[in-house]
């Protein structure tokens, strides 16, 4: 499967993270059960690319598992502040791994979800 170029809608999904305690099965299973690429791209960290026009995402390692969403937004630090203020709070403060600037907050049952600067 080759990389595919994807424009983000802002506001919108664009990227999402499936965490457990052993990415290999993760990724054969998400490869077996819906045919998604996986590619290992170091420790802990691999590439998910779904059917061209759906979002694509990674498989992290963690202790515990979940699935989060990212979501695209205009300004992180803005949307940071108005999660805070409609009762939810912030998880993760604005990261910039080098590749993507991005923070994560929890909603007001504890849901997180990742921002991703625009």
């Amino acid at each position: 499967m080759t990389a595919q170029k994807q424009d983000h809608i802002l506001n919108g999904v664009g990227h999402f993270d499936v965490a457990g305690d052993d990415i290999e099965s993760l990724g054969s299973f998400y490869a077996q059960v819906f045919g998604w690429h996986v590619e290992p791209k170091g420790p802990g960290y691999a590439l998910v690319k779904t059917p061209q026009g759906s979002v694509n995402g990674a498989l992290v390692d963690s202790e515990t598992a979940s699935f989060t969403v990212g979501v695209v937004v205009p300004d992180l630090d803005r949307a940071l502040t108005a999660a805070v203020k409609a009762g939810g709070k912030v998880v993760m403060p604005k990261t910039d791994n080098g590749w993507v600037k991005k923070g994560q907050v929890a909603d007001p049952a504890g849901n997180r979800v990742t921002l991703i600067q625009g």
